[in-house]
């Protein structure tokens, strides 16, 4: 479990450059730190160009920087050493299907660390230790592993490409700049890359503020949808419970009304029922004098035909009245019309309101209009106030309309509700 600690405080304590434990170790005021050779080696290749970089995270120096022996640095690297555990490059891997291939290897290809731009070869840890540690290669430039080496090549002159032409926007070699750009305004390829680099950062800041501002649109518009789906929810709940209710008061109307008419049909039939039994004995009363008149009148003896002639003038007593008018039909005919009369008022007064409902509902909206006619249903007809308008302005007698009293011209102001 130790040795594995102190296997990762060596990691933490390798030069990026070489890989070795750190070797007299300097820190860049970026906080990576290298052995001084190593970082010596990499800016001496960039004497040329006059701008510096840390090998690591490339960010850029104008002026060479002025490095010096880290003691504390240098103590802990000996630490390090003392316990009998040195540093231990990682094994070989075999390049995969992504990987740069090393170009010396010769059987087994593997993976490629670095690229020289001189040698235009790419290199695995192992090939590429003579570019670190023998003096032939001082000047050579080592980059990160890449597999488009051919791409920094001049295509016309078959050289690396070292300068860039501000006038073309495009990298040439030296031959280029004294050939189809001679005259042109050229840098470094170092210096126009610092120089893109500061431009690249501000569109970068660009971008990212666009980005901000973008997920805080999409943050609110997310919002504004749970919410509108939120208030939809509970709209269609408020509908349905506004209909179920309707629905139950009409059906509740419905129920007294149709108790009414059998009420009134019950009374009605009962009281009837009651006149018509009266009527038939009237009517039996009446056919019995009838009879009695009919015998009278053919009797022979004149005491007895006057004796019976005074009773039977005295007529039955009459338990109902005299008219009977029969209006319940036209009654319940009257009541129906009325009620279908309502249906239609009924009706006519909901297809009002669904209309002036539905109208509202399209108007919600969650993004604004896009169309200038969609825009328009929104538009109004602004007042200018004359006591909040500038002294140069004259405003018409409407103060709809403002005036500039130099230019004499005339701008019309529209706002979008």
């Amino acid at each position: 479990m130790a040795e594995a600690s102190i296997l990762g405080l060596q990691d933490q304590f390798s030069c990026p450059i070489c890989l070795d434990l750190l070797k007299d170790p300097v820190a860049l005021s970026c906080g990576h730190s290298f052995c001084m050779v190593c970082i010596n080696g990499c800016w001496d290749q960039e004497d040329q160009q006059g701008v510096y970089s840390c090998p690591q995270c490339r960010q850029t120096f104008t002026s060479r920087p002025a490095v010096s022996k880290n003691t504390m640095l240098a103590e802990v690297v000996e630490t390090l050493k003392k316990t009998g555990l040195q540093a231990t490059r990682p094994a070989q891997s075999s390049s995969g299907p992504e990987d740069v291939e090393c170009d010396s290897c010769t059987e087994n290809k593997s993976k490629a660390i670095k690229s020289c731009l001189v040698c235009m070869a790419s290199f695995c840890e192992t090939h590429v230790q003579p570019h670190y540690k023998s003096p032939a290669f001082k000047k050579h430039k080592l980059v990160e592993a890449s597999g488009r080496l051919q791409e920094q090549i001049c295509s016309q002159h078959d050289k690396l490409l070292e300068v860039y032409c501000r006038t073309d926007q495009q990298c040439i070699c030296m031959l280029c700049m004294i050939d189809k750009h001679k005259k042109h305004d050229t840098v470094s390829a170092a210096a126009g890359r610092a120089e893109k680099q500061i431009q690249l950062l501000k569109l970068q800041g660009t971008f990212q503020q666009k980005i901000q501002a973008r997920e805080q649109e999409l943050k609110e518009l997310r919002k504004a949808v749970e919410s509108h789906k939120h208030f939809a929810q509970t709209a269609v709940q408020e509908t349905e419970r506004i209909f179920s209710d309707l629905i139950k008061s009409i059906r509740k109307r419905c129920c007294e009304l149709t108790q009414l008419i059998s009420a009134k049909e019950k009374a009605t039939v009962s009281r009837a029922e009651e006149l018509m039994k009266q009527l038939e004995q009237e009517i039996a009363e009446l056919k019995k004098r009838d009879a009695e008149m009919k015998e009278l009148s053919h009797a022979e003896d004149p005491i007895h035909f006057l004796q019976c002639f005074q009773p039977l003038m005295t007529p039955p007593v009459s338990a109902v009245s005299p008219t009977i008018t029969i209006s319940s039909l036209l009654s319940f005919k009257d009541a129906v019309h009325s009620l279908s009369k309502s249906k239609v008022e009924l009706e006519a007064r909901l297809k009002e309101q669904f209309e002036k409902t539905s109208s509202e509902v399209k108007k919600i909206l969650i993004l604004p209009p896009e169309r200038r006619e969609d825009f328009l249903q929104y538009s109004c007809q602004l007042t200018l106030d004359p006591s909040t308008a500038n002294k140069r302005l004259n405003l018409s007698d409407s103060n709809r309309m403002a005036t500039d009293r130099d230019v004499q011209s005339y701008n019309y102001l529209v706002a979008y509700a």
